[in-house]
């Protein structure tokens, strides 16, 4: 019966708009090219290849560089200063010949020369603090960057290079062949910065009450350059904003330091019984079995201790990494620092926190569990993560790099702290762990591509984050159910959605060129993904098709096109309309009830009944017709005890069309006939999601698939039969859309308070 309601009076409203159609002679318009929303991603995509297939699987010939590090590197703490020497031996797997080599040099965007300050336009207001004045117009530059003493072969026989601002190139004897290795050697130095003072990725914290620093390193040497198929050298300069691309490889690295300090970084720890007392190795060992508490390796009150007073011996503290793209390090006097093992897959992983008694009592509570928590999370959903451990560090920012992170949230001198600061210190740490996985794994490039990092990694945070509240309940505060996500639920980007358009860039826009970094590198991305795991996909095809992904490029290096193909071949979804609207597009979501027409069904020919049997050669007592509200005989109609099946006609076609058993099944014999016009106002395509509500107070909730706009971008229409009267409809009444406009999802129209007359019944309240 249901089959029969729906396709029958479908039927007859398709044969009174050709009917009406047909009577009109159409006005002839010029030809177009295909601007369809459906259409294939053939043109933005790149054409797979031997490196690359049409999967977005990696191909019989993809290939990568690998980059090895051997480093020593020294901290003078006197005068802040970082000294290193490195040799780098390079392997060509590429099938090209090589006659030179790009090697990053990130730390002179802060050279005194740097040309990053002079990218943005500057004006001068009424007024400005003090600060800011003296800042803008005084403050004399930080005399920072790469100092490069030399560059040789293991010969030590000079090699001709050239740098051109953050980036070297370095000429090779003879050409690299497929399969060649390639040694070379760099001593360089430069002053660290105050990253808090002057900014920056790294640098370090400076803290007058002892005269104690804590630093937080990173792109502190010359870092190969990633050359691929896709590009050859990303040789890209660093402006302070796209973040790196880098290949993998393994570091040896030993870094001297004060004797009294505590060090952490990239890989493992060679000589811990040399550097650790024999109390921290105790304690140690005892951290390696607790799973459900953090052990701690220095105590708040040792920390306090050493901080007041500075040794002027040395130490070195010797770390080994395999497989990584880059290594960094944390090393204080004022560490506190604490540890707890954490179950991963079927091996033992390590989450360890290192945190300056200014971070208590925040970091000690909930630092060390919110890194083993996220572990557990990010591994469900991705792979298992693979290293032996996840640093978190505390300090004034949030970064990334393989094994640590550097994480801000303070409470007050007196230990006070508010939910915005205890939330803001989880959610970065779970964001900058997360990190580990994209794109410390899964190797994106961040100097293109900023969103396959940071959007990859924000959507599956909002997903660690629900975890986290769920499995730690006590880490939420009084009237929180659940984790306060900031990010990922569609109602949180409407906002950014609606906004001006002359400031707001697709998502495929390199990130030094966007408007609203965030919203267009984290918050868009991540709330796309989410709509098309909860709405869109469901979890159970989403889940599957991501995991693919990750585990497809895992230490490799994924472009857009390889994540956006494998999403579809991994879950047989044809997602390119969604790609193209919500990443190469700034359209928007806004879809809208226009009109509402009821009917209401009868025997009796009504005029327009009438043409249509005329023309179509039919016998008019063989039709069952509708008539418009407000038409002559609708109440009557509407009012009739006689149903659809007491139809002569009616009932013959069921009689030879249904078995016994499939009458005896069929549901109650319509009374209500509807006409719903859904419109699109906004240009981005998204599912249909409509809920209707009865007259006995029961609602259904039907979701249209997207395609339901293929053939006509601005309007469709719907027929509902049903045999109970409906009172209202909505429109994506979850708000599962990022709709920037819900003063058009409701009929009747919902009559929406003002902005101005909310204020005044606050006031009045």
């Amino acid at each position: 019966m249901k089959i029969f309601k729906f396709a029958f009076g479908a039927m007859l409203f398709v044969f009174a708009s050709s009917f009406a159609q047909n009577d009109i002679k159409p006005e002839r318009k010029p030809g177009h090219t295909n601007q369809n929303k459906f259409k294939q991603l053939y043109d933005e995509f790149a054409t797979p290849n031997m490196f690359r297939t049409g999967s977005g699987a990696p191909g019989p010939a993809y290939y990568q560089q690998q980059a090895d590090y051997k480093m020593d590197i020294e901290i003078d703490d006197v005068n802040a200063r970082l000294y290193g020497q490195e040799t780098i031996t390079y392997t060509n797997n590429s099938p090209d010949e090589l006659t030179y080599l790009w090697v990053q040099l990130d730390q002179n965007m802060r050279a005194k020369d740097s040309k990053t300050p002079l990218i943005n336009s500057s004006g001068i207001g009424p007024a400005t603090s003090a600060s800011r004045a003296a800042r803008s117009y005084l403050k004399e530059p930080f005399d920072g960057g790469f100092n490069i003493e030399y560059v040789k072969d293991t010969n030590n026989k000079d090699l001709p290079h050239t740098i051109n601002r953050t980036m070297m190139r370095v000429e090779l004897p003879k050409p690299m062949k497929t399969g060649d290795q390639f040694s070379f050697k760099i001593k360089w130095w430069y002053n660290i910065n105050d990253h808090v003072r002057d900014g920056g990725r790294s640098g370090y914290e400076y803290f007058e009450e002892n005269d104690n620093r804590i630093y937080v390193m990173a792109q502190f040497y010359p870092r190969m350059a990633v050359y691929n198929d896709v590009e050859g050298w990303q040789n890209s300069q660093f402006w302070g904003r796209d973040e790196f691309a880098l290949p993998f490889g393994n570091f040896d690295v030993n870094i001297t330091v004060p004797a009294d300090h505590i060090l952490d970084g990239t890989g493992y720890l060679t000589n811990r019984e040399e550097v650790y007392t024999k109390k921290m190795m105790e304690r140690y060992n005892k951290a390696k079995t607790s799973y459900d508490k953090p052990v701690m390796i220095v105590t708040e009150d040792e920390a306090r201790k050493t901080e007041k007073s500075k040794s002027t011996k040395k130490k070195t503290w010797k770390l080994s990494a395999q497989m990584v793209r880059d290594f960094g390090f944390a090393t204080s006097r004022k560490f506190i620092w604490d540890m707890m093992a954490v179950k991963i897959g079927d091996k033992d992983v390590m989450a360890v926190s290192m945190y300056s008694k200014e971070g208590n009592p925040l970091w000690e509570q909930w630092s060390t569990r919110t890194v083993a928590s996220t572990l557990k999370s990010y591994s469900r959903m991705t792979f298992d993560y693979p290293y032996h451990k996840a640093i978190s560090v505390h300090a004034p920012m949030g970064m990334e790099y393989p094994m640590i992170c550097y994480n801000f949230g303070r409470p007050d001198e007196n230990g006070n702290y508010s939910d915005r600061t205890k939330y803001g210190m989880i959610s970065v740490i779970i964001h900058e762990v997360g990190h580990n996985f994209f794109p410390m794994i899964v190797n994106s490039d961040e100097r293109q591509w900023t969103w396959m990092d940071e959007g990859l990694n924000t959507f599956v945070q909002y997903i660690a984050e629900q975890d986290f509240g769920e499995w730690n309940p006590t880490a939420l505060s009084p009237g929180h159910d659940k984790y306060p996500s900031r990010r990922g639920p569609a109602k949180n980007i409407v906002r950014y959605m609606g906004g001006d358009q002359d400031f707001i860039a697709p998502i495929m826009t390199k990130g030094l060129n966007t408007y609203q970094f965030g919203s267009n590198a984290y918050s868009k991305p991540a709330t796309g993904l989410n709509i098309l795991r909860e709405t869109i996909m469901g979890r159970d095809l989403f889940d599957y098709a991501f995991k693919e992904y990750a585990r497809r490029w895992m230490f490799k290096h994924p472009t857009p096109e390889d994540f956006f193909r494998t999403m579809e071949d991994a879950s047989a979804v044809d997602l390119d309309w969604f790609w193209r609207g919500w990443f190469y597009t700034t359209d928007y979501t806004d879809i809208g009830i226009k009109e509402v027409k009821k009917f209401a069904v009868t025997n009796n020919p009504n005029e327009n009944g009438k043409k249509l049997a005329e023309r179509y050669n039919m016998d008019p007592n063989a039709l069952v017709y509708f008539i418009g509200e407000g038409e002559e005989g609708y109440e009557d109609a509407l009012n009739s005890a006689s149903t659809m099946e007491d139809f002569a006609t009616v009932k013959e076609y069921i009689m030879d069309n249904f078995t016994p058993e499939q009458q005896k099944n069929m549901k109650k014999t319509p009374k209500y006939f509807y006409q719903v016009t859904f419109d699109k106002p906004g240009g981005l395509v998204m599912p249909l999601i409509v809920e209707y509500k009865y007259s006995d107070g029961s609602k259904e909730k039907i979701t249209y698939p997207a395609q339901i706009w293929r053939l006509n971008d601005k309007e469709v229409s719907r027929a509902i039969a049903t045999d109970k009267e409906i009172v209202s409809i909505t429109v994506d009444p979850d708000l599962e859309t990022a709709d920037i406009d819900t003063s058009n999802n409701s009929w009747p129209r919902e009559v929406q308070e003002s902005d101005f007359d909310k204020f005044k019944n606050q006031i009045k309240n």
